[in-house]
């Protein structure tokens, strides 16, 4: 006895065709009309349409908050601190010339707007080119 010769015992199952008439009747068991009668029959996934009312936010680096930066005039500087006091973040926000922001990070710029005459410690600040003439002729101290 050779592979060829083998022959099956039982019959094969043939899978029921449908959706092409014959015994199914004249809708082919797909009813009348509709989304679901049609060929190609997608329904639309839950989570596709959520997704679809989010708006959508441009660019690739949109999730990148922009910088908080404050800008003080040394005519402000001047009104609130007294001779020899520390100009920083913390005593700014005390005197109420910033608000801290939630995000930890800012800039704070210092301009040359106004005039300096008393000599004050500054600290952890950026300055115009102005705004550091007007400092060193105060003889205010930059740490």
């Amino acid at each position: 006895m050779q592979l060829h010769q083998v022959k099956q015992t039982h019959k094969r199952n043939t899978a029921k065709r449908r959706g092409r008439g014959g015994k199914k009747g004249t809708y082919s068991g797909r009813g009348i009309k509709g989304q679901k009668s049609r060929a190609g029959m997608h329904l639309k996934p839950i989570i596709r349409e959520i997704m679809k009312r989010y708006p959508k936010l441009k660019g690739h680096r949109s999730s990148v908050l922009p910088r908080i930066r404050f800008e003080l005039n040394l005519g402000q500087i001047e009104k609130a601190y007294i001779q020899g006091e520390t100009v920083n973040r913390q005593t700014l926000a005390k005197k109420g010339l910033i608000s801290l922001p939630k995000k930890k990070t800012f800039e704070l710029k210092l301009l040359g707007t106004g005039y300096l005459t008393k000599p004050l410690v500054f600290e952890g600040c950026t300055y115009t080119a102005s705004a550091l003439a007007k400092i060193k002729k105060s003889k205010s101290t930059i740490k």
